[in-house]
């Protein structure tokens, strides 16, 4: 059985106003996912699964649809409020999704095989999914997941500071945490520092291991994802801006000892649009990957 990529594509209506307006990065108008998704069948991926608002389906199949018929099967899920709240009901004052681990767990129905999953406006790069390819063909179960490391020194942007999550392993690669750090940039000595909530610096090995939000999974992960959401809903249900992020689980899975996260690493360069100035270079990165024959003028043909 192929395995799947899921697609976090929730977020995108309140960044881009509609779909019409996702940004076109290659020659032929290609957005970043669907060098993503070019990426995935190259690999051998057999599906991919668009997690969306339901408030803009239309357009968004109106977009996929007709370039990736023939391609790779394709399927699309809501994250709705009310998705896999159990016993709680939704607060009156919630208005915003309840966080990307949530948007997984919406896919339990449409989901029954082995699968990655990425946010839709990064880009990736072949390697990593190639490896994550690998991996969930020859080495996920029910007790091992995995996650694609990026070196920190290919993920900064030139425009400004950026939050990374910084991995910690053990001796056998396995994620022993993930370390929220906010405002990550290169000082003027050349140094990659890291800013805490006091203002205090702290220097971080440019090499280290961040998480991109490239994760692989088995499907027993949405049991997993059930169980720790309502968790969470316990803890923060009264909090309108808590979102339950998929770090929260990989905690929780690591905590409980229910399993393992291996980190496998990728030298692929990642880009994506953390400032609005951060799109001439992807652009340009894009070309510049197009020149070294990595990918043609017009994916779809």
């Amino acid at each position: 059985m192929k395995p799947t990529l899921v697609i976090l594509a929730a977020g995108m209506a309140s960044r881009y106003g509609s779909m019409k307006q996702i940004q076109a990065f290659g020659p032929s108008g290609e957005t970043i996912m669907d060098y993503s998704i070019y990426d995935a069948i190259r690999a051998g991926f057999g599906k991919v699964v668009f997690i969306i608002r339901e408030d803009f389906a239309e357009d968004f199949k109106s977009i996929f649809e007709p370039k990736l018929k023939g391609k790779i099967a394709t399927d699309y899920v809501y994250q709705n409020l009310d998705a896999y709240m159990g016993k709680y009901p939704v607060p009156g004052e919630r208005k915003k999704p309840w966080g990307t681990a949530h948007a997984v767990l919406c896919a339990k129905d449409v989901v029954k095989e082995p699968f990655a999953v990425i946010n839709a406006d990064d880009f990736y790069g072949k390697d990593s999914f190639k490896k994550a390819y690998d991996f969930l063909t020859k080495e996920v179960n029910d007790r091992t997941y995995c996650i694609i490391g990026y070196e920190l020194k290919r993920t900064l942007s030139e425009n400004g500071s950026v939050s990374r999550g910084v991995c910690e392993v053990d001796g056998e690669n396995n994620l022993t945490a993930i370390n929220e750090r906010t405002k990550i940039y290169r000082n003027e000595q050349g140094k990659i520092t890291y800013e805490d909530e006091n203002g205090g610096l702290h220097e971080v090995n440019e090499d280290s291991f961040v998480s991109m939000n490239f994760w692989a999974f088995a499907p027993n992960v949405f049991e997993l994802l059930e169980e720790s959401f309502h968790k969470f809903l316990d803890a923060n249900i009264t909090n309108p801006k808590a979102e339950f992020f998929i770090p929260v689980l990989g905690d929780d899975l690591i905590k409980s000892g229910k399993g393992v996260i291996k980190v496998i690493p990728t030298n692929a360069q990642w880009f994506g649009v953390t400032y609005k100035e951060d799109a001439p270079f992807v652009l340009a990165d894009i070309n510049k990957l197009i020149q070294s024959g990595e990918y043609v003028n017009s994916l779809w043909g």
